[in-house]
């Protein structure tokens, strides 16, 4: 593997344990060239799914766009990263756990925002500003009001 910091080829391996619940692994690596560390994951890839878009769309599923989203609405939150990779960890075995070929974007989407709710609420009401596309200060006030009476 690459050092992210350096680009030399050699690093090695300091520590593995599992995350996610057993679902993935996380590596310490260390650069043989600078001695920078720095983590990896690693996850098996077990399916394949299209997201069906509002327009009607098809599109592969990317975790990439989950992630990015996650990253935005946790921006200077605390443990900010266990969080996002955990929720990337739950929703991807709930559409795992569907067995479908298909989903709709709205439903991954309330996935997340399910998770969210649980894990942090700034961060929730951060990615439903996005989501739910706020026109108005209405549309956030009950948004919070919602997650007050859940709470």
């Amino acid at each position: 593997m690459r050092c992210p910091f350096c680009n030399h080829e050699d690093t090695k391996v300091i520590d593995s344990r599992d995350t996610q619940e057993g679902r993935a692994i996380r590596r310490r690596r260390e650069c043989e060239k600078c001695q920078a560390r720095f983590s990896t994951y690693e996850e098996a890839e077990v399916f394949h799914l299209v997201v069906v878009k509002k327009d009607n769309r098809k599109e592969e599923y990317d975790r990439g766009k989950i992630e990015n989203g996650l990253r935005r609405a946790f921006e200077k939150r605390p443990n900010a990263e266990e969080k996002i990779e955990r929720i990337l960890g739950e929703v991807e075995y709930a559409l795992h756990e569907k067995h479908a070929s298909e989903i709709a974007s709205r439903e991954i989407g309330s996935l997340v925002m399910d998770k969210l709710k649980e894990a942090d609420e700034v961060a929730y009401i951060r990615f439903a500003s996005v989501y739910k596309s706020f026109g108005s200060a209405k549309g956030f006030k009950k948004a919070l009001e919602t997650l007050d009476k859940q709470l």
